[in-house]
């Protein structure tokens, strides 16, 4: 009898730390995820032996549309992105050129970056990809966080699992280790710099870092951010690449 009620208060605690998990996430997903958006960014890739910036502007619909072109330096200028549904399509100025990467492609690095096309891809809302638990409570930089662990629940994931530290107040998360399924750490994030923007909680700085690459990671920074925006419909076709 003692075993049993052991197993069952087990139960109990185990599927009550299930089902806040899951309360957490969707706030992250409510508080992440916008109807649409648009935002400037610098993206500084900081290499073995030297840094290099490239800035660029991307409209996002959702989570299954995005177009991104990029602005600076001379050599990336006018090269554009855009993604509709699972499709991926590159369109480069130098050869005047639209490819479509799919398949083992949308693993290469963007632009040497320590971001591969793939993470660009999903964006999917966590909720929908993976199944979490409370792993407990923590302190990063004065706040406190909840510590998650996330476990896929669909097979077309980057990521097979990742733990993730969320600060319990904003429901942003402020750190981000992603493995594979055979358990290796394959990239690290850290989000800093939370402000408030149009009444949501957002990372306005975050550090990528591919554990199989060398260099010291990649920088992201949003340098203008708006949410749900007048996006004109041409923006998400394939005529918009070479415009």
């Amino acid at each position: 009898m003692k075993t049993i009620f052991t197993i069952f208060i087990s139960f109990l605690f185990l599927h009550g730390f299930s089902q806040e998990a899951s309360s957490i996430i969707a706030k992250v997903d409510a508080n992440m995820n916008s109807e649409n958006r648009v935002f400037e960014s610098e993206m500084t890739i900081h290499g073995k032996r030297k840094s290099r910036t490239i800035t660029s502007k991307s409209y996002a619909e959702g989570t299954k549309q995005s177009f991104t072109e990029y602005l600076s330096p001379a050599a990336e200028k006018g090269t554009k992105m855009l993604k509709l549904e699972k499709q991926l399509w590159i369109y480069s100025p130098s050869t005047d050129r639209t490819i479509q990467l799919s398949g083992h492609m949308l693993r290469q690095s963007v632009m040497g970056s320590d971001l591969s096309y793939e993470d660009l891809m999903d964006d999917r809302k966590l909720t929908e990809v993976y199944n979490a638990i409370v792993k407990g409570e923590e302190i990063i930089d004065g706040r406190k966080v909840w510590k998650l662990e996330l476990t896929a629940k669909v097979e077309d994931v980057a990521y097979y699992s990742q733990y993730m530290w969320i600060d319990a107040e904003r429901y942003v998360p402020l750190k981000q280790e992603l493995y594979a399924k055979s358990g290796k750490l394959l990239k690290m994030i850290e989000l800093k710099d939370v402000i408030k923007v149009e009444g949501r909680w957002f990372p306005s700085r975050i550090v990528y870092k591919d554990m199989l690459k060398q260099g010291e990671g990649t920088e992201f920074s949003f340098k203008s951010i708006k949410f749900d925006q007048q996006i004109p419909e041409y923006i998400f076709t394939k005529a918009a690449l070479k415009q």
